[in-house]
């Protein structure tokens, strides 16, 4: 008769976790499938220590953000709705207007969607950082390039 070994479950604490920093180039990238690997670096989920309810995601930098591209008919169709909460304050913009008004928007809303819908979850949308242009302040974290592969269709769609 054998006797049944317990096995140690591994539990992510906050002051365990080391952040690492990506750097993300936004050119030509498709915005959903950029959206959902960056949200995966927030939450941690590439990491073997991700605990779910710790914070064990890194910090992702993103540049060139105004160079997003989105497939099929998206930019006239995709449409974001905001309403300031007075009277004739519901406003509705189309992919294409919202891009050439806060190119910045476009990708945190993206973002922000695929994170959990809690605390956790604001704190986490805190560690990424959109910037347009090619330029951005932290240079000093040293941020590592991290290559988004684009599929086969999302290659043709951005050319």
């Amino acid at each position: 008769m054998t006797v049944a070994q317990s096995q140690k479950t591994y539990r992510a604490n906050a002051g365990d976790v080391k952040a690492a920093w990506h750097l993300v180039d936004a050119t030509g990238q498709v915005l959903g499938r950029m959206a959902n690997k960056i949200a995966v670096l927030l939450m941690g989920k590439h990491k073997p220590s991700y605990t779910s309810n710790v914070d064990t995601g890194d910090f992702v930098v993103v540049t060139n953000v105004e160079k997003l591209v989105v497939t099929g008919r998206k930019n006239e169709g995709k449409v974001y709705d905001t309403f300031s909460l007075y009277p004739g304050g519901h406003r509705l913009e189309t992919f294409k207007q919202l891009q050439a008004r806060l190119p910045e928007r476009v990708l945190m809303l993206a973002v922000r969607r695929m994170l959990p819908k809690n605390k956790l979850g604001r704190h986490m949308l805190t560690k990424l950082k959109i910037y347009t242009g090619a330029e951005h302040p932290h240079a000093a974290q040293q941020p590592k390039p991290f290559v988004i592969t684009q599929g086969q269709k999302a290659a043709l769609a951005a050319k």
